[in-house]
């Protein structure tokens, strides 16, 4: 039987990283300054690893190419063959990110061969007077833009939100943002790494040089209207609360206690992430995992209901 899977550790390391993902996910990690931990990935150079279980050492892409329709959908896999649609991330802020774009669909296949990356955020956890930025705030021109980026003053024409816990924000592709300093938040994206970036606070790579910025190719994937929907609101309410519904993903929120029955989605996956708490999921079809705190497991479309016991808040992603 078909259940879901773990995967390993999968870190990146940056300069503006800090030292809060090994205590959310309970594991030690002797690295300093990791910034990401990427949850589910199939991006080649860091795909993610089945950790135990007789499908230990495959990669998701292998493990697509050997299960198929079964594993991601078999609308999914007609629509993405071994590509897995979505990027799932924790990310630690200890400093403040660049302010970056990234492109749309079309512009991304045009220039780089692959699919542009919409995304959103979900705060785990922010540290007082923490913010991130998100969306113009004014209307303005490529070339007031690129006046901005020259003379550093680019944040003044964007919006600035000060975060906090179970907060979520919605990232459409070409909306300019950037992730303050002093958040914890889980990031669900399509699955691409193309990234523009904009403005770094004049900030030097660890060889003492400027970082690089793609001042001109931002220019052409930057939305300039004012974003007005950038922060989202929803009821926080027990049990299943829709987060995000698109074209690119759906993300649900799920608050168990005790016990809860949960569908999975029409011919598809789920991925399911551990915020708080802790769970065991058993499986329509026989099959179990059990989910703590930063832990996240990739259910398979062949199951197609989850009864979940415990006490924990979930995050789960799907296409």
């Amino acid at each position: 039987m078909l259940g879901p899977f773990k995967f390993g550790l999968n870190l990146k390391q940056v300069l503006w990283g800090g030292d809060k993902i090994g205590a959310f996910k309970g594991v030690r990690i002797d690295e300093g300054n990791v910034g990401e931990s990427w949850e589910v990935s199939g991006l080649k150079g860091h795909e993610s690893v089945v950790s135990e279980g007789h499908d230990k050492g495959l990669t998701l892409r292998e493990l697509i190419r050997k299960y198929k329709g079964d594993l991601v959908g078999r609308r999914v896999y007609r629509k993405h063959g071994e590509e897995f649609p979505l990027l799932i991330k924790i990310i630690d802020a200890k400093l403040d990110l660049s302010v970056q774009v990234h492109p749309g669909d079309d512009l991304a296949q045009e220039r780089h061969g692959c699919s542009g990356k919409t995304e959103m955020w979900y705060i785990i956890d922010s540290d007082k007077g923490a913010k991130l930025y998100a969306g113009m705030r004014k209307t303005i021109t490529p070339e007031v833009y690129r006046r901005m980026v020259a003379d550093s003053t680019i944040l003044d024409a964007v919006q600035s939100h000060e975060t906090h816990p179970g907060d979520i924000f919605f990232l459409p592709a070409g909306r300019i943002h950037a992730i303050g300093a002093g958040n914890l938040l889980a990031e669900i994206q399509q699955s691409s790494d193309i990234t523009y970036r904009v403005y770094d606070f004049n900030r030097l790579d660890k060889d003492g040089k400027p970082r690089q910025l793609h001042t001109d190719l931002a220019a052409d994937a930057i939305d300039y209207t004012i974003a007005t929907d950038c922060k989202r609101n929803y009821v926080r309410s027990k049990g299943v609360t829709s987060l995000i519904n698109s074209i690119f993903f759906n993300v649900d929120r799920v608050i168990v206690e005790s016990e809860f029955d949960l569908r999975m989605p029409h011919d598809a996956f789920l991925a399911v992430m551990c915020i708080a708490g802790a769970a065991t999921l058993e499986c329509d079809n026989g099959t179990a995992a059990t989910l703590r705190r930063g832990e996240t497991v990739l259910v398979p479309a062949v199951v197609r209901s989850l009864h979940l016991t415990g006490g924990a808040t979930l995050i789960t992603a799907t296409v």
